[in-house]
């Protein structure tokens, strides 16, 4: 999670963004892995229980950002309803990602997930009270456009509709969770307690889906379910330092390097190669992608 960068003496500062800009890529291709080890689940574990240990594994790797932040006292918020809006949102987003990555490429679940900054645009016209201007507009409607071309026949995506509609309700669950976490932080809410308060909410909410109807994984599965959380963990950590050294302007683009990562794990895998119109739609969807963050960038600045 994002947090606010550290001001360094201007003669560490390109050294302190080239660290950055590796953490970040570092963490791109952490999650890449969690989400292959999800996929190599093979849909042989309930969701429920994949979403518990992810929580659950990852907590141990992220109480050094409570220790840091000063311990318990960082937990207290004053935005409880808050929190509980970006913990409905980070769960679907972690549902319809975890139920992708089951049934779809691991390139065409990521790229599908880069739909979020196009969600998070509409949303935050009715949300945030946000101004979106022809420029902004043409290029979620292109970024829409790409999805539609990874439908078309041969498509990965138009494959499984089911699974298409899961990553795209996903993202825009994480585009909720993004627009509440910016209000969360507008109002001064730490860092820490918005990651680790979502961690404890989801352990909660699929640990009580979970176990009633609980499936004991085999050895192989457990190993997978523990690297999960893991790995996920470690990438959360590196990404919120990242953010933490460097400006988010400049480490926003350096994220869809996961699309590189996820293409080439899905292909020494799982010989999953996309055609040229998966091709062709991620283009489109990155192309979008990034022209929104420019613009966010440019109006930022303006303002």
């Amino acid at each position: 999670m994002p947090g606010t960068p550290i001001t360094l003496p201007a003669a560490t500062a390109a050294a302190a963004r080239r660290h950055a800009i590796l953490m970040i890529l570092g963490a791109a291709g952490l999650f890449s892995l969690a989400g292959a080890l999800v996929k190599a689940l093979d849909g042989s574990v309930p969701l429920a229980q994949v979403v518990l240990c992810r929580n659950l594994f990852a907590l141990p790797a992220l109480l050094p950002l409570l220790w840091r932040a000063g311990g318990l006292a960082a937990l207290r918020t004053r935005h409880p309803g808050l929190h509980a809006v970006r913990l409905a949102g980070g769960l679907l987003g972690m549902v319809g990602a975890f139920y992708g990555y089951a049934v779809l490429p691991l390139a065409t679940v990521t790229a599908l997930g880069f739909t979020m900054p196009l969600f998070l645009t509409l949303l935050s016209i009715p949300l945030l009270g946000e101004r979106v201007g022809p420029r902004r507009g043409g290029a979620v409607l292109a970024g829409f456009g790409g999805v539609l071309l990874m439908t078309l026949p041969g498509g990965a995506a138009g494959a499984h509709w089911l699974g298409l509609a899961a990553v795209l309700l996903g993202a825009v669950g994480w585009a909720l969770a993004m627009i509440t976490i910016r209000r969360m932080g507008d109002a001064g809410e730490a860092n820490v307690a918005i990651v680790l308060w979502f961690a404890l909410g989801a352990m909660l909410v699929s640990g009580l889906v979970a176990l009633p109807g609980w499936v004991p994984p085999q050895p192989g599965q457990w190993g997978l379910l523990i690297g999960v959380g893991l790995i996920s963990a470690l990438a959360q950590v590196m990404m919120t330092e990242a953010y933490r050294r460097g400006e988010a302007t400049l480490l926003a683009p350096f994220e869809y390097s996961a699309i590189l990562w996820t293409t080439g794990l899905g292909a020494l895998v799982w010989s999953e190669l996309p055609d040229g119109w998966d091709l062709l739609g991620m283009a489109v969807l990155v192309a979008s992608g990034l022209f929104i963050w420019h613009r966010e960038v440019t109006l930022g600045l303006r303002r």
